[in-house]
């Protein structure tokens, strides 16, 4: 191998990074409430979504709709979407809450940076409607 094609290689590679990145290819990030309501929509169909708590670091999320709660969490390039009924199955962490979900596959999700007292708040508003 000679110095140019390894030059050009290096230019390939670098060149279709960065047209991912502007297209945002393999982003899972959850980056605010609406972007985790309007995943919760597009995941579970028939869900309606009123609010969501999102973890600080993007990872996770909690989404109340009309009916249940749905939980999302980043899987790889994709988010996972699971619906929960109540109760939650929590307990606090140093970090936030972690999420119990019952499923040996999905497992237990963080919500990182998020107060136990919050997602009370967030299943207390699923008895009013």
């Amino acid at each position: 191998m000679n110095w140019t094609q390894l030059g050009g290689s290096l230019v390939a590679v670098v060149l279709l990074a960065w047209i991912a990145r502007l297209l945002k290819l393999g982003e899972s990030r959850i980056a605010d409430a609406e972007t985790a309501k309007r995943m919760a929509e597009e995941a579970l169909g028939d869900f309606a979504p009123r609010a969501a708590l999102v973890g600080t670091n993007g990872a996770a999320a909690l989404v109340l709709g009309r009916d249940g709660i749905a939980l999302l969490k980043r899987h790889g390039a994709k988010v996972a979407v699971r619906r929960l009924g109540r109760p939650l199955w929590r307990r606090s962490a140093p970090e936030g809450v972690t999420i119990e979900t019952g499923e040996r596959m999905f497992g237990p999700v963080l919500l990182y940076g998020v107060l136990p007292e919050d997602v009370d708040r967030l299943e207390a508003q699923l008895t009013i409607m």
